[in-house]
């Protein structure tokens, strides 16, 4: 059996530069979370830290998540992926039991109670890129078969996603099937056959999520927001009119409008609106500019990647973030329908930041044990009179 490779004592700059993306979202996340929710927590508590302060717990969890995780060998994860589909699919079952799972806007996606409550979505995201990334590692010499590769990996997330939309959990049915589906691409599935599954998802998708009049109402609204502005269009033309107020620069980081319970889930689904607001187009640039470079460090980090699994976590990884945050920003800037997803590292929430981050941790090992590209060596020009330099040999 071949021993795996050592990581480097020099990391490579693909590491460094993740490592910089990642902390610079977290600390946007942080400073924004206070201020989104500021109004809210001083309604509800009488303090404007309360959210702030959940937040920070959080993210120090996430921290050490990402920490123990970027620490050790992504290979490590393989033999737990069974325990880890089995548990997640028993979680996603429980949440369907009336008294066990609850309710929030309309879709049973949670376990617990109070403050500490757990979103067995976030948890279901992971196994399934490590079960696919495995999977399709294994048998890489193999994909034209599709009953070997496609045909499982398709079995799991179909089982996978039927439970989701018995919640129903439509973002994070689109999330799941961007992983998958990027997995799919990169490990080398025929293109026929990926645009077949993605017709046939998608259609499967646009049944399901038109299939009840609350579900079709509340997708369709951002097509048109001001044909029910007081209802279903509401919370779209609030962040509109939030994101158009901050125009270049902003209106000052704190002074939102929009939190003063005029837009809905400002300090989740919405923060993004609340940094348009506050810091204007520069700073949703700015935010929009780090998602783009951790894409890229993403894919820097699979390309060199030491075997192919790692090649594939690597890219599952960065589809899961870029597809999140793409579905979370289209939304609230009125180009996608309101899926109820947090941006990533950003919005407040426990169970997506820490998922996230041990998500992120996981490309950051990945990473560590890559190869920088090999630079060719410059070849100096001589400037020296001909008369200086040295005969040729003969």
């Amino acid at each position: 059996m071949r021993k795996p490779p050592a990581r480097p004592a020099v990391r490579p700059s693909t590491w460094t530069l993740l490592v910089g993306v990642v902390g610079v979202l977290i600390v946007i996340g942080l400073v924004m979370v206070l201020s989104a929710s500021s109004v809210q927590a001083q309604r509800e508590s009488g303090s404007t830290w309360s959210y702030f302060l959940r937040q920070s717990l959080w993210t120090a969890v996430g921290l050490v998540a990402m920490r123990i995780v970027s620490r050790i060998d992504y290979r490590f994860w393989r033999r737990f992926i069974p325990l880890l589909l089995l548990v997640s699919f028993g979680l996603l079952v429980l949440v369907l039991v009336p008294g066990l799972g609850v309710q929030v806007n309309g879709a049973r996606s949670w376990l617990g109670a109070g403050p500490l409550r757990f979103q067995p979505a976030e948890l279901v995201k992971l196994a399934l890129l490590l079960f696919a990334a495995d999977l399709l590692a294994r048998r890489h010499d193999r994909m034209a078969d599709a009953r070997l590769t496609l045909v499982p990996v398709l079995t799991v997330v179909g089982a996978t996603l039927f439970l989701m939309m018995l919640q129903p959990d439509l973002g994070s049915t689109i999330v799941m099937g961007g992983i998958v589906f990027a997995v799919l691409f990169v490990a080398g599935v025929p293109i026929g056959r990926l645009l077949g599954v993605f017709s046939v998802g998608t259609a499967a998708a646009l049944v399901l999520a038109l299939g009840k009049t609350y579900r079709r109402n509340r997708l369709l609204a951002f097509l048109d927001p001001s044909k029910d502005p007081s209802n279903t269009g509401y919370q779209i033309n609030q962040s509109l009119m939030g994101v158009a107020s901050g125009r270049w620069i902003g209106v000052g980081l704190g002074e939102s409008r929009a939190k003063w319970g005029f837009l809905p889930n400002a300090h989740t689904d919405f923060i993004f609106a609340i940094i348009a607001e506050e810091l204007g187009l520069v700073g949703a640039l700015l935010v929009v500019g780090l998602f783009v470079a951790f894409a890229v460090l993403g894919t820097r980090a699979a390309l060199h990647a030491p075997d192919r699994f790692g090649m594939l976590v690597a890219a599952g990884v960065t589809a899961w973030i870029l597809s999140q945050a793409l579905v979370n920003i289209g939304g609230v800037v009125g180009l996608m329908p309101i899926t109820g997803l947090t941006l990533p590292f950003v919005s407040f929430g426990g169970t997506s930041l820490v998922v996230t981050m041990a998500a992120a941790g996981l490309l950051l090992n990945v990473a560590a044990h890559g190869h920088e590209p090999a630079r060719r060596p410059v070849q100096r020009r001589s400037h020296a009179h001909p008369s200086m330099r040295p005969a040729p040999a003969r």
